[in-house]
């Protein structure tokens, strides 16, 4: 895979270090039992897969190359590269402007901009609607386009579905930046329409069975379907993709539940005539990163800490299947941990910080998950790891926890 050139501060000497050696001798990645490192009165369970993916590096390399390449020019970004606070407030530190937030709010108005400005266009990518603004404005839109290429298989199925007459059902949150990215793509080639979880894949499937009227049809979903849905005609062939980076098994259960509705209706016999068995469209870093949390949670452990960006879809997923086994906070920087009793972290489900006291049990040895999003650097979980290390006394030196993991 290809090496990306990202400021070596976002790297990390220990973390990034063993994160290579786990890769370096399981390149397919057939193990995904964590890294025990042990430093005494306290030892941490690493993922095998975490932290910056493909398309993370990828379009902090093209931000960066942006930069670079035009001196003296104004440098927009859409909005936020990643969802992670660190690297864009280091964007922000270069001189790039925001021109919106990640609900589509504007900063900087369209005709503000001229053709003599860069626009980044962020991993997420944008919406067929904002690419056209661009143009219009005479603003080259593809040499700084960092659109993550799972992202756009996405949309490729979408394509594809659409060319066969099936309507796309996006699993994905509704005002998240892909999914208004992917919706606007995939309107373009076929009817789509928006769920966010299962239980809104249910109150759509009621219609599908006949046991909701068009008219709770329209109460519940005219903000999430395109434009001339008509759910008589376009409920009737349906296939699934979704935001890349929610959970691969609420993916396949969403999947799998309108696949048995239309055996309800038509039989087996015609199962393809309404039902288009898509491969998953969930990237391959979220579904490692989702795997390796499973693999974290076979061990046994006092606690988890996952790090990320507290607007990171990707991430609020591992800290959700953490959540169901053990105590777990969810923080964006080692300034969350105010001491050894006292964590501020975030509730995702009602988006406030909480804070929680004694959240490091008072016992010999202490058991840590440690963990992180596809947009978080290393050099931040390092930096977790460090202020952890400091609660205790007589812990064992990294470089030597370094070397017996490498040897």
């Amino acid at each position: 895979m290809k090496e990306f050139d990202i400021p070596i501060s976002y790297r990390s000497s220990f973390i990034s270090t063993i994160k290579k050696s786990r890769k370096d001798s399981d390149p397919r990645k057939k193990d995904f039992s964590p890294t025990l490192l042990d430093f005494g009165p306290v030892q941490f369970l690493i993922a095998r897969h975490f932290g910056f993916c493909y398309g993370v590096e990828n379009a902090i390399e093209i931000a960066y190359r942006a930069v670079e390449e035009n001196p003296g020019k104004t440098i927009y970004l859409l909005s936020q590269m990643i969802h992670n606070p660190s690297v864009n407030a280091d964007l922000r530190a270069m001189g790039i402007k925001f021109i919106m937030d990640t609900q589509g709010n504007q900063f900087v108005k369209w005709e503000d901009l001229n053709a003599d400005n860069i626009v980044i266009i962020p991993a997420f990518g944008t919406t067929l609607e904002i690419e056209q603004k661009l143009l219009d404005i005479g603003i080259e839109i593809q040499r700084y386009n960092t659109t993550c290429p799972f992202v756009t298989k996405v949309w490729k199925q979408s394509e594809k579905l659409g060319s066969q007459d099936y309507t796309v059902i996006i699993h994905g949150k509704h005002k998240h930046e892909e999914t208004r990215a992917t919706f606007s793509h995939s309107s373009k080639y076929s009817n789509s329409i928006v769920v966010k979880d299962m239980k809104e894949a249910k109150e759509l499937g009621r219609y599908i069975k006949g046991k909701m009227d068009i008219k709770e049809f329209q109460d519940r979903f005219e903000n999430y379907v395109s434009k001339g849905f008509n759910p008589e005609i376009h409920l009737q062939k349906v296939g699934v993709v979704n935001q890349t980076t929610m959970l691969a098994t609420d993916t396949q259960e969403i999947a799998d539940y309108f696949r048995e509705i239309m055996l309800e209706k038509h039989g087996i016999e015609h199962i393809k005539e309404h039902f288009s068995d898509t491969r998953d469209t969930l990237c391959y870093a979220t579904n490692d990163n989702q795997q390796a949390t499973f693999g974290l949670l076979k061990e046994e452990a006092d606690l988890a800490i996952v790090v990320g960006g507290f607007n990171s879809s990707n991430t609020s997923h591992l800290v959700e299947l953490c959540e169901e086994k053990l105590p777990t906070y969810f923080i964006s920087t080692d300034e969350e941990i105010v001491s050894k009793s006292l964590i501020r972290h975030f509730d995702y489900d009602n988006k406030q910080m909480l804070s929680s006291k004694d959240f490091i049990p008072a016992k010999e040895a202490v058991k840590i998950i440690l963990t992180s999003g596809a947009s978080c650097p290393d050099a931040v979980v390092d930096g977790v790891m460090d202020k952890l290390l400091s609660f205790f006394e007589n812990t064992r030196d990294k470089e030597r926890i370094l070397e017996e993991t490498l040897a």
